[in-house]
């Protein structure tokens, strides 16, 4: 397979991942959504460290390092039960847009604490693009009364996925010394599986999890098996190709997130949100490629 097909099918496979998830909390709840689908991407993100040979360092990981594994982990595990709470609530072609903030609250933190100024202009132009383009993705809607509440309440939540998100990052980058970055991720997966079923057992869900529709429950498998074969894809190009080239098309799961809520979910896209949408691509895209 061609590295160019398989970057290319990774962000289509990170595109629909938001699709089928939400496929799969029209009646199950979120928490139990991503306790379940969880244990379907530890599959993946453990045969990622196998792959990648990295599974045997693992016993010389420092202390330190466990530390903010686990801290980034719980970071981790908070930002995907904020981005599925959202989405049961909102619209995939706006809570999306808010999630991809992170790289905007990623870039200003590193910039800030770690002395990331290279190309400065670039980062603070970009970051600003995909602010400004997040911005008009997030159409006002004519509503009043409990509707209206809900739109904040989806906004919040997606905010919160995209803090973080970023905060995952900035605790990799402060305490992650050594660690292969697929085993990283492996080893943050089982820290979220416990935090998610943690609070699906705290909160009362687990006669939830234990009667989850079936239906619901083949989308969720889907969503986690999307994201594995993403992933696996991302690897298989960024090791065969050019990573710059391989970054920026990976950006591209964003159009085919907002493409298939149009077919799924007749989520329409104005011309406001569509030059939203370009915006953030660009600024993504020159965030990517200017690090």
């Amino acid at each position: 397979m061609s590295w160019v097909v398989a970057a290319f099918a990774s962000a289509f496979f990170a595109g629909i991942t938001s699709i089928l998830a939400k496929c799969g909390i029209k009646q199950t709840d979120s928490d139990v959504a991503t306790a379940i689908r969880t244990c379907v991407v530890l599959v993946f993100a453990w045969a990622m460290a196998g792959i990648s040979g990295s599974i045997g360092t693992i016993g010389s990981i420092e202390p330190r390092s466990w530390l903010f594994l686990i801290l980034s982990g719980l970071a981790t595990g908070a930002s995907w039960i904020c981005y599925f709470k959202a989405l049961s609530i909102g619209d995939v072609n706006k809570v999306v847009p808010v999630d991809k903030m992170s790289t905007v609250l990623a870039a200003l933190i590193a910039i800030a604490l770690f002395g990331e100024t290279s190309n400065l202009a670039v980062k603070l132009v970009g970051t600003a693009v995909i602010t400004l383009g997040t911005f008009l993705m997030i159409e006002k809607q004519q509503s009043a009364g409990p509707e209206q509440q809900q739109d904040r309440t989806w906004l919040a939540y997606a905010l919160g996925a995209a803090v973080f998100a970023a905060l995952t990052s900035i605790l990799a980058k402060v305490g992650i010394e050594g660690v292969e970055s697929n085993l990283a991720t492996a080893i943050r997966t089982c820290v979220v599986l416990v935090m998610a079923w943690a609070i699906v057992a705290a909160k009362g869900k687990m006669g939830q999890a234990m009667h989850a529709d079936r239906y619901e429950l083949v989308f969720l498998a889907a969503s986690g098996i999307a994201t594995g074969a993403s992933w696996l894809l991302y690897y298989y190009a960024i090791a065969a190709g050019q990573v710059s080239v391989v970054v920026q098309i990976d950006k591209l799961s964003i159009v085919v997130s907002v493409l298939f809520a149009r077919l799924a979910f007749n989520e329409k896209v104005s011309r406001r949100s569509a030059i939203g949408l370009a915006l953030i691509v660009l600024g993504t895209a020159a965030l990517a490629v200017w690090k």
